[in-house]
This record gives structure tokens, sequence and C-alpha cells, in this order.
């Protein structure tokens, strides 16, 4: 099975050499520049999930990566 990560409003490269890989079934490598890290558990939230963070950064661009 063949999936493309499709990020939508992300830079693009400009080499168009490099085609996007597949991805595996397995752990994947992300590097993410930003101002602050903050590691944290998901709750049971109704039927969904719940990730509580600072009040100072609403407002802000977020971008959740799920490590396990």
């Amino acid at each position: 099975m063949e999936r493309i990560l499709n990020v939508p409003g992300e830079k693009k490269s400009k080499d168009s050499k490099h085609a996007p890989l597949p991805l595996s079934e397995g752990k994947v490598k992300f590097e993410v520049y930003g101002e602050e890290m903050i590691e944290k558990s998901v709750r049971l939230s109704g039927n969904s999930g719940r990730v509580y963070l600072p009040p100072d950064w609403v407002d802000h661009h977020v971008k959740i990566i799920r490590i396990d």
C-alpha cells in the first residue's frame, strides 16, 4: 500500500527531481521547526480525545504528531 503525506499550507520544494516517498507502516521521522514544544497524553473526551494547551497558545497555529 502506498500513501502520500499531503500537508496543506506547507512550503513545496522547488526541486522537481524528488518524488514523494511512500510511507512505511512503521514509524516515520518528522523534522519540525517551531517556538515551543510540550509533551502530553491525550485524554478521553466523549467520543473523541482532548489535549489541553496553555492559554497563551490560543489563536496560534500548532501541529500535533502522534509518537506512539
